[in-house]
């Protein structure tokens, strides 16, 4: 019953959100609008956590968990039927507007699906393909072996110098009053989250490790070549937290262990994760360095004229980075436990054109609560969430539309600050180029076409990104 009463709520919200954005445009707007172009940057779907046997999670309760559906870090069977369910919206609304006809067949490069090689990305991008292009066997383009990251959706740094990294470790100390303090505003989150597990009584307590959760022995490593990095006892709450909201969508259950759990409760604890990706992710200093090699992707993508639909699918962290490299706005989510990049996420990139210039609106879409733990079927007539996405200090027209040229610049200006970023040269990294250049592995641009040599610029060289200036 209380289930039941939670998705009437998340009915009144979909349609209350989505008055704004993508589903409820105008005749008036069709009129004046072409749709042209739609570059969609989607996290995966619903995954099993991300180790097994063992892990972390597993020792800090002494309850079972929910079976998973899938090894460690994969794809659920659920989160593929959600994603086909995705895929099934998208290609209803482009056909609506016109994008594409009904059972089409692609021609040419007019669509493009890109996933990194890790499995739940992969299948994430193959279930969504099977829902939009049900009548075309579309290939996935991938570059590694599976379960293997793309240095394209990797949000590693790729320049390094002293001055660089404490402005970093400065911008993180400057985010929420500090990393201290914005841990410190999760504790009582943290103690709920004890009270859930009965961590008191885990295999982690009775073997003498600890009863709770702890911050304060935290420290980030921010190193080229690498993502950045937090240690400490912060780490183990964000595993937790996120094991316990991915058992909520699989388990259809907002009762973890016999504790009932209101949604403010559950989107405290998504908060706990929140806190983890914002600090490694989300300043601007570090944004512009992490999502250079996709947002270079995103505006070659728009600013081409054959391209109609492009899929590129990696994770939370890319989707967080380009928001924060680009100024990207993402409003508190509505009717979700995660409050900024829900699982299954996401950032759409909509081209329009009026016959005289050209147009681009962003939204972020999602499936609310009540459709991940459903199932629920999507249409353009019962959709997922639509949010809009704001750009900070560019003007939306009177339809909220933001001038193609003018995300063009503000692309150009965070590709300009990662080029203004000296790369001292280190031990390390003369290394890390003399192996990647004499290696056999196949080399390609940042567009995915395959090279014969080394050129200048980033150069994927197997997993690693080379830069060649």
């Amino acid at each position: 019953m209380k289930k039941n009463m939670l998705w009437m709520i998340a009915a009144i919200l979909i349609c209350g959100t989505n008055a704004q954005a993508q589903t409820k445009r105008s005749d008036a707007f069709r009129a004046k609008y072409e749709l042209k172009e739609v570059v969609l940057m989607s996290r995966h779907n619903i995954r099993s956590p991300l180790s097994s046997g063992g892990a972390a999670y597993q020792r800090v309760t002494p309850h079972t968990w929910f079976a998973w559906s899938s090894p460690s870090s994969q794809l659920s069977l659920r989160g593929g039927v959600l994603e086909t369910e995705m895929g099934q919206f998208f290609r209803q609304w482009v056909v609506s507007e016109g994008l594409l006809p009904d059972n089409y067949r692609p021609e040419g490069d007019e669509v493009l699906f890109y996933a990194n090689s890790r499995q739940r990305t992969f299948a994430t991008a193959k279930y969504f393909s099977a829902g939009f292009l049900p009548f075309a066997n579309v290939e996935i383009t991938h570059k590694l072996d599976e379960d293997k990251m793309d240095p394209v959706f990797t949000p590693q740094f790729t320049k390094m110098n002293d001055t660089y990294r404490q402005q970093v470790l400065a911008d993180i100390q400057a985010l929420n009053g500090g990393p201290q303090a914005w841990m410190a505003a999760q504790q009582p989150t943290l103690d709920l989250m004890e009270q859930v597990l009965d961590m008191a009584h885990s295999p982690a307590a009775l073997q003498g490790d600890t009863t709770h959760f702890w911050f304060d022995d935290t420290q980030f490593k921010i190193e080229k070549g690498s993502e950045p990095k937090m240690t400490g006892g912060y780490t183990l709450a964000n595993s937790v937290a996120d094991a316990l909201v991915l058992q909520c969508y699989e388990s259809e259950s907002m009762t973890p262990f016999g504790h009932e759990l209101t949604i403010e409760q559950w989107r405290a604890i998504c908060a706990v994760k929140e806190v983890y990706d914002g600090l490694l992710f989300t300043t601007h200093s570090a944004a512009v360095n992490l999502a250079y090699p996709l947002v270079s992707r995103i505006r070659e993508e728009l600013n081409r004229s054959d391209r109609k639909f492009m899929f590129l699918c990696g994770h939370d962290s890319n989707l967080a980075s380009i928001s924060a490299a680009l100024g990207l706005q993402i409003p508190e989510t509505e009717n979700a436990l995660e409050l900024h990049t829900p699982i299954g996420s996401k950032l759409v990139f909509e081209k329009w054109s009026d016959g005289s210039d050209e147009y681009v609106a962003v939204n972020l879409v999602y499936q609310s609560i009540g459709q991940l733990q459903g199932r629920t079927l999507l249409s353009p007539a019962a959709p997922p969430m639509v949010l809009p996405v704001t750009i900070d200090g560019l003007n939306a027209n009177s339809d909220g539309l933001y001038r193609l040229s003018d995300l063009d610049t503000r692309m150009a200006e965070a590709m300009a600050e990662y080029d203004a970023i000296e790369d001292t040269p280190t031990a390390v990294s003369a290394t890390i180029n003399n192996e990647s250049a004499s290696q056999s592995a196949a080399i390609y641009n940042l567009m995915g076409q395959q090279l014969d040599t080394l050129q200048h610029g980033m150069n994927i060289v197997g997993t690693k990104k080379i830069l060649v200036r």
